[in-house]
């Protein structure tokens, strides 16, 4: 009784009544309002099975499944076993079922990895040529065809034959005796043909009345001559009708003989549609397929983001508000939750959802929750939610839920000895402000005993409560724990979130003083609670501002961490290609040499051939050199050219201006800051020494000033495979030299090779701060002007060690 009592208060017929319109055929659908609860793991697990291939399978089909063509014929086989004869209606519904049927089978066994759809429907029968014979025999509209049987061909071909005839003498008739016809119409009375005859001339077409009009004018008379024709019509009519009935006989006998597989295939089918229903409707909720865990190997329950599906449908279809979801994360060790918090809160949906969210698993539906969805398989939910008050039986809200409080005890198992424990297989308990309707203290004590109680007699209890004594649990047995709603004390609302670790704060003083109460009343009430209260909700409020700074700063963490992550995935897609490229440079490469190496060995054979012919002359000898040589300047790598030297203007020489495209003569020398003064044409300018190269193309060499008192180190050779990137390098052009010498320190610091430095050429008052800094750092073995490429001497590299 508990069990189906539980059922209807978590409204558990509603949700199934959602689950028949994902159904495809009316059987599926009765399955669907009428679901069972599976008594085992193991069926559960099975049904979790389907659910998941038919979920896979409707992903990779397009259109999805189709169960077009099956009908409930369960009442049609019953009749038939009972030697009825079926109409042709119902057995054209068997036949486009078989058809239907071995159309889901041939979809099911062309996929690969559905073991478990595959078993099931490789005992389907479907009988191809029963299905023949119906088609055979009657038509899309439910009809007996002529070609069921000879005898009913020759059968209705003498009733068109006998139609025919009437039909002709009546049309005589009517055009014969058209002044006493009512109007130029044939119709049928019964199965009997009749002409409408006006009432006054009712003797000129003598004949059987079969109807008058309502007004009387008209009457629908058979005229005489056609009498004997329409006596052999309805003879002829009722020959067909026999006939038809044997047919449809043979037909029925047929479909009673195999009875036992249609009925197996029935079952089949709806089993099949039930998954497919099971998986629409887990995919439209955006539910995950769940994991039964073992509460042996100490595994936790895990459901993050758990909403209750009765609300998304309410949201989806109603436009109600969203639904906000909770999480639920329990250790194995904790066999008792107690929620506080204030009214509609959410604590009540909390219970029906961890309550829903279990039956759902058992059933083979996923839950709407995000992955991984686990928990355990409750061999019972019993559930205490709501107002039990009765005033026909005279219960009171409190002797209401003591009765039902009673009923769980009773499904439990019942009490035994304070030594021996009992434990329901796997029973979870759901109570809904346990304790209350009494004397706060009766009533508090009452719910601490029975959580006690349950700790030691379900596996899970789950209880929601005002009472501030049941917070304390959690200090004194390690197999309670607390959970909360949260509570906007800005908006005087609940926000519908589920604190874990942390009870609710008592917030009908706060809510009492912003609604208006009198702040003296207010007062006057604290002092009743006395200052305890206010210490333990200040430590509440402290504990939940450091929860969400908490969750504040991990969300920032992940945010990082997601950011990391796809920079990684960055790197290591460009390193691989890079990787790519250069084995693919080193292949060619090799390649190239080999094929050199093979045709240098070749054009050796050759001059190596001709000494070997004849006697061989020192003239030969030095030819056969000659051409050795000619070979190895052909295939030995080219010398590479050694750079032209740098130079240094002097007073007269001719430079030309790189930035002008001019030449010039040099008036004065460069200076030590490399700046030196040139003209061209009649104009004098000062340029820096980097601005000028020689007429053949030379740079001028960088003048480097010297280091006052430097420190007598070895310069360490730099690293061979020192790379600029945009992590060593230091822009700090515009910058003051105090600022660029903060900026450099911190590079320093942070520097694992060589850091390049841009400061640009300007006055050079900046390059001289830069390179005064470097001499003093510690870390910095020396430095010295980057390569033209990398700015000249506009950029300084420094050797960090």
């Amino acid at each position: 009784m508990i069990q189906s009592e539980t059922l209807e208060l978590l409204e558990w017929n509603r949700l199934c009544q959602h689950l028949s319109t994902f159904a495809a055929t009316k059987l599926g659908a009765i399955a669907s309002r009428q679901l069972k609860i599976p008594d085992s793991q193991a069926e559960s697990t099975q049904l979790l099975e389907q659910t998941k291939e038919v979920y896979q399978l409707e992903s990779r089909l397009s259109p999805s499944l189709s169960f077009e063509g099956i009908q409930d014929i369960g009442d049609s086989l019953e009749r038939a076993e009972l030697q009825g004869i079926l109409a042709g209606d119902e057995l054209l519904a068997i036949a486009t079922t078989l058809a239907g049927s071995r159309n889901l089978r041939r979809v099911i066994d062309n996929q690969e990895d559905l073991p478990i759809l595959t078993e099931l429907v490789a005992e389907l029968r479907t009988y191809p040529e029963l299905e023949q014979e119906i088609h055979r025999c009657i038509d899309e509209r439910g009809q007996v065809t002529d070609r069921a049987s000879q005898k009913l061909g020759e059968i209705r071909t003498e009733l068109r034959r006998l139609r025919s005839q009437i039909t002709q003498k009546l049309q005589n008739i009517l055009q014969a005796k058209s002044s006493a016809v009512q109007e130029q119409l044939i119709t049928q009375r019964g199965d009997r043909f009749v002409i409408p005859v006006k009432a006054t001339h009712k003797d000129v077409i003598p004949g059987i009345v079969h109807d008058t009009s309502t007004s009387g004018a008209t009457l629908y008379v058979e005229p005489n001559s056609i009498v004997p024709v329409g006596n052999q019509l309805r003879q002829a009519i009722r020959r067909e009708q026999t006939e038809e009935e044997v047919i449809r006989r043979a037909l029925t006998e047929q479909v009673a003989a195999v009875k036992p597989d249609l009925e197996r295939l029935l079952a089949i089918v709806t089993t099949l549609d039930l998954a497919t229903a099971r998986a629409r409707y887990s995919f439209w909720l955006g539910a995950n397929p769940p994991r039964f865990i073992n509460w042996n190997e100490q595994e936790s329950i895990t459901l993050r983001q758990l909403r209750h599906p009765l609300l998304v449908w309410q949201h989806q279809h109603e436009q109600s508000q969203p639904v906000i979801p909770v999480d639920l994360l329990i250790n194995p060790e904790i066999r008792v939750v107690t929620i506080t918090g204030p009214n509609t809160g959410g604590k009540t949906v909390t219970l029906k959802t961890l309550g829903l969210a279990a039956l759902m698993a058992k059933v083979g539906l996923f839950v709407p929750a995000r992955e991984p969805v686990e928990i355990p398989w409750f061999n019972q939910v019993l559930a205490d939610i709501g107002d039990e008050q009765s005033l026909q039986q005279s219960l009171s809200t409190f002797s209401g839920h003591i009765r039902r409080i009673s009923r769980i005890l009773e499904a439990l198992g019942g009490e035994r000895g304070e030594d021996e424990e009992v434990i329901s297989p796997s029973s979870l308990v759901l109570l809904d402000e346990v304790g209350a309707g009494t004397d706060p203290a009766e009533g508090s004590a009452l719910a601490i005993a029975l959580l006690q109680h349950l700790a030691s007699h379900a596996r899970l209890t789950v209880a929601t409560t005002h009472f501030g004594e049941l917070k304390a649990l959690k200090y004194e047995d390690a197999r309670f724990e607390n959970a909360s709603v949260e509570f906007d004390e800005s908006t005087l609302s609940p926000t519908y979130r589920l604190l874990w670790g942390i009870p609710g704060r008592s917030n009908a003083l706060t809510i009492a003083r912003r609604l208006g109460l009198k702040p003296e009343v207010v007062e006057q009430a604290k002092t009743h609670l006395g200052g305890a209260t206010d210490e333990v909700n200040q430590v509440i409020a402290g504990l939940e501002a450091q929860r969400r700074s908490q969750e504040t700063k991990a969300a920032e963490a992940q945010k990082l961490l997601q950011q990391a992550e796809r920079l990684y995935k960055e790197v290591s897609a460009k390193a691989a290609n890079l990787e790519e490229r250069e084995r693919t440079l080193k292949a060619s490469q090799e390649a190239a040499v080999q094929q050199a190496i093979a045709q240098a060995k070749g054009e050796i054979a050759q001059v190596i051939r001709r000494l070997q012919q004849g006697t061989p002359t020192a003239q030969d000898a030095q030819q056969a050199t000659n051409a050795l040589n000619q070979i190895a300047q052909k295939f030995q790598p080219a010398t590479p050219a050694k750079p032209k030297a740098g130079f240094m203007p002097k007073v007269g020489d001719r430079v030309r201006l790189s930035q002008f495209g001019q030449t010039a003569e040099v008036l004065v020398a460069p200076d030590d800051d490399g700046e030196l003064t040139v003209r061209f044409g009649i104009m004098k300018m000062t340029v820096k020494l980097e601005d000028v190269e020689s007429l053949d193309g030379q740079k001028a060499e960088p003048i480097v000033k010297p280091k006052p008192a430097p420190p007598a180190v070895t310069p360490p050779t730099p690293p061979a495979l020192a790379i600029r990137t945009s992590k060593n390098t230091v822009d700090l052009r515009g910058k003051r030299v105090a600022d660029a010498e903060l900026l450099l320190d911190k590079a320093i610091s942070e520097a694992i090779g060589p850091i390049w430095i841009i400061h640009g050429h300007g006055t050079g008052k900046l390059r001289q701060g830069v390179h005064t800094y470097l001499q003093q750092h510690p870390r910095v073995s020396h430095y010295e002007a980057a390569e033209q490429v990398d700015g000249g001497s506009g950029v300084t590299v420094a050797y960090v060690e």
